[in-house]
């Protein structure tokens, strides 16, 4: 999940998640149909009205992207592919998904929800603009039409056939019907996407500096995007192929040393860290639940005062990215993991409590080992 997200509620039991960035779309798709695509041949009108039917306009736009997603997280459940939550952005939104889909057809159903929501509230729109138009207001016309259209031009970009787009994930199912291969298809849609995301670069490039055209910018960072998505999701399919069907709990470290939040930090220091052998610790609370970490380092770095209070207040937060289930595929998570070694770790949950832990040297380990064509073996149990 993207950093400074705020949880917005839950749609059909799936979380929603709105990431700063979104006012940045908010002000520019307002400011864009206030100043160049809203009617102005009416002189009566304040600019504050302009402004403030594009704010509604873009407002309602963004409600069609959490549309989009969700048809996307509501396929997935009914194809058994739990969601993890989803994400508005600046350049879109995004739907986590915890699994994969079991088979190309279910790929495609999963894929294809999302451009057909966005085409069919495009054409609904269109149609409502078309009907509407010489009976109301012009200006309220002119934005329904731009809604019709923003969400036709949104389905259509997102069949575009590369990876991490839609229409990557449909070539991908027909790469996979065809080969039987799920992990060589996922290659190929992301080397797609790869392509699609410099040719976006360049585009925007050449708008930018023959024609002088902002928009320019506006494609250049959305192929950088695409582009860099693109080569994350390449890295994790040669990941996958190396791990191949290894699960979470297959590497993790289970009934591990645990830190209570509401013990002393003095009582930990003095009667139980020098019973423990590794540098890193999930803090729980009464209940067993994950709730922060906690390393070596940042009790050697805490102050008189910090070490005069509890766990809980010196533990770092254990974000919801760093909870995972024994089903997990390894691979997915150790794509999306970002461990410090000695500073961060995995809770493997099981509900809310905690059967085990994943550290920085989990996966090196099997990484290095898949690496070098070797089968992984759960080693005996050392310092973290």
């Amino acid at each position: 999940m993207l950093k400074w997200s705020i949880p917005a509620g839950r749609v059909f039991g799936v979380r929603l998640y709105l990431h700063w960035s979104l006012l940045v779309t908010l002000a520019l798709i307002a400011g864009i149909l206030a100043t160049s695509v809203l009617p102005t041949e009416f002189s009566d009108r304040s600019a504050a009205e302009y402004w403030a039917v594009g704010t509604l306009a873009a407002a309602v736009f963004l409600v069609s992207l959490a549309a989009h997603e969700m048809a996307h997280s509501i396929v997935a459940v009914r194809d058994g592919v739990p969601v993890e939550r989803i994400t508005l952005w600046l350049l879109g939104g995004m739907s986590e998904l915890r699994g994969e889909p079991a088979d190309p057809r279910s790929e495609l159903r999963i894929a294809l929800s999302g451009p057909l929501t966005s085409l069919t509230i495009g054409i609904a729109a269109l149609l409502l603009a078309t009907v509407l138009n010489s009976h109301v207001d012009p200006v309220v016309t002119a934005s329904i039409a731009w809604l019709g259209t923003a969400n036709v031009v949104l389905a259509v970009f997102n069949l575009l056939p590369g990876a991490p787009l839609d229409g990557g994930r449909v070539l991908h199912a027909a790469l996979w019907r065809r080969s039987g291969d799920r992990l060589s298809a996922a290659a190929g849609s992301a080397r797609s996407g790869r392509a699609i995301g410099l040719a976006l670069i360049a585009l925007g490039a050449v708008q930018a500096v023959f024609l002088g055209s902002g928009a320019g910018l506006w494609l250049m960072l959305l192929g950088w995007f695409l582009r860099t998505a693109a080569n994350a999701e390449l890295a994790s399919a040669s990941m996958r192929h190396q791990m191949g069907d290894l699960r979470v709990g297959d590497i993790m470290t289970t009934s591990p040393d645990v830190a209570e939040a509401n013990d002393q930090v003095s009582t930990f220091l003095a009667d139980v860290l020098p019973t423990m052998h590794h540098r890193t610790f999930p803090v729980v609370d009464r209940q067993g639940r994950p709730v922060g970490v906690l390393s070596l380092r940042d009790l050697s770095r805490a102050s008189a005062a910090d070490r005069a209070g509890t766990i809980g207040s010196l533990a770092r937060p254990l974000p919801d990215s760093a909870r995972v289930h024994r089903d997990d595929h390894l691979a997915t998570v150790a794509a999306s993991a970002m461990l410090r070694p000695g500073l961060d770790l995995l809770a493997v949950v099981d509900g809310e409590q905690i059967v085990g832990v994943v550290t920085s040297t989990d996966l090196v380990r099997v990484c290095e080992r898949t690496a070098l064509g070797l089968p992984f073996r759960r080693p005996p149990a050392e310092p973290e």
